[in-house]
């Protein structure tokens, strides 16, 4: 491979793994409305593929992802607006197909998880160094015997710290 070669393969390369990274939404499902079509795509960024793990329906390309956009679509084209659409959805498929869970009492837990694992590593952390300091403090002066036991292996004047 010539050297003029590596760039323009580099830029291919790249290009390739951007248009992989686009969005799944093939053109025979978009809506004529552009309003319409904007609504549903933010719609469809807040819905779990349920078959893809952790990604939206609008990064999908599972047939289930393309089924529920064709739902979101056709909801949006009834008149629903985005909360009934959503609703409509998540009364299908369960609290699960959203990708923000709701703040409920029954998802308080999974809202506070974060904050309790942080809240714990800090009490470690906090507890680690309480214990360091306490053993800093602990730690008792040699005695006589050690010390000399100290010079003996240094020698004189490294232990009296004069260098010589």
């Amino acid at each position: 491979m010539t050297a003029r070669a590596r760039p323009v393969l580099a830029t291919l390369a790249l290009l390739l793994l951007a248009a992989t990274q686009a969005n799944a939404v093939l053109p025979h499902e978009r809506l004529a409305d552009p309003a319409l079509e904007t609504r549903a795509r933010e719609i469809s960024r807040e819905l779990r593929c349920q078959v893809c793990q952790n990604q939206s329906i609008d990064d999908s390309n599972a047939p289930l992802a393309a089924d529920l956009r064709r739902l979101v679509r056709e909801r949006l084209l009834a008149g629903d607006d985005d909360a009934r659409v959503l609703s409509h959805v998540v009364a299908r498929y369960g609290d699960y197909v959203r990708l923000t869970p709701p703040l409920r009492a029954d998802t308080a837990l999974l809202w506070a998880t974060p904050a309790l694992v942080l809240a714990a590593a800090l009490a470690g952390i906090a507890m680690r160094l309480r214990r360091r300091r306490a053993e800093a403090a602990a730690a008792r002066p040699l005695d006589a015997a050690e010390q000399a036991a100290l010079r003996e292996l240094l020698g004189d004047g490294a232990a009296r710290g004069d260098g010589r």
